[in-house]
């Protein structure tokens, strides 16, 4: 049991999902962070006093509500649900099989969702519970062909955050789609090869600082979205 709000995270052994732990936690919050593996162990850099794992698999429907239960039991309440893992593909539409097209549905929206929907009593119980879904400026615009699965996908992981917004909005629960371009991480190097030095991206800490920013707004302070980019692109 702790006095600090309770942040349930995706994604959160690498990359934006372990920048927004440690903002979190600098900001006060307790971290249960959700990670794969039969042996997860906590991502360095966390203060252990204010963070714990739990066994999460996003392909594994059924790993959701035995983690919300967990934390519930643990601390009595959910302050927040922040889902950041996510997957990338740059497989052409016309050309994925029906088996990647599923898992990068999984992970990227029906996993958020999954996690969403067993938090949700908890997060209407404290009038003020926030919910993000890391979307990406792929879920606002096709950029090209080589990510238009990978768009589809966002799009709707940005149309949830949407849904979960109006569906929660009387409880108080407010939500958000974080949707950056390219960021400086391991999937942002893999995702633009040579396109541009990591060191010109968005990092992880200023993604982290807008979700932690828009989870901390009162509820007169809505934001449906945030968009981030490192460069021009004739949209965002």
């Amino acid at each position: 049991m702790t006095d600090r709000p309770i942040m349930m995270l995706t994604g959160g052994s690498r990359g934006i999902g372990h920048a927004i732990a440690r903002d979190a936690q600098a900001r006060g919050w307790h971290v249960c962070l959700g990670l794969r593996g039969d042996h997860p162990k906590l991502p360095a850099g966390l203060d252990p006093d204010h963070a714990e794992f739990h066994p999460y698999d996003a392909t594994d429907r059924g790993s959701a509500a035995p983690w919300v239960a967990d934390v519930v039991a643990r601390h009595g309440r959910i302050d927040a649900v922040v889902a950041s893992a996510g997957i990338i593909t740059d497989t052409l539409l016309t050309e994925a099989s029906d088996d990647e097209v599923d898992n990068l549905f999984e992970i990227n929206v029906h996993a958020p969702r999954k996690l969403a929907a067993a938090a949700w009593n908890a997060l209407c119980e404290t009038g003020h519970g926030r919910v993000v879904i890391l979307g990406s400026l792929s879920g606002k615009r096709v950029a090209g062909k080589a990510t238009g699965l990978y768009a589809v996908s966002k799009f709707a992981a940005v149309a949830l955050a949407h849904a979960l917004r109006h569906e929660g909005w009387e409880q108080g629960v407010r939500a958000t789609a974080v949707c950056p371009g390219p960021v400086a991480t391991d999937m942002g190097a893999s995702a633009a090869p040579g396109s541009r030095e990591l060191s010109h991206m968005t990092q992880p800490e200023d993604v982290a600082g807008l979700v932690m920013h828009a989870i901390e707004l009162p509820n007169t302070a809505s934001v449906p979205e945030l968009h981030v980019n490192c460069r021009l692109d004739g949209l965002f």
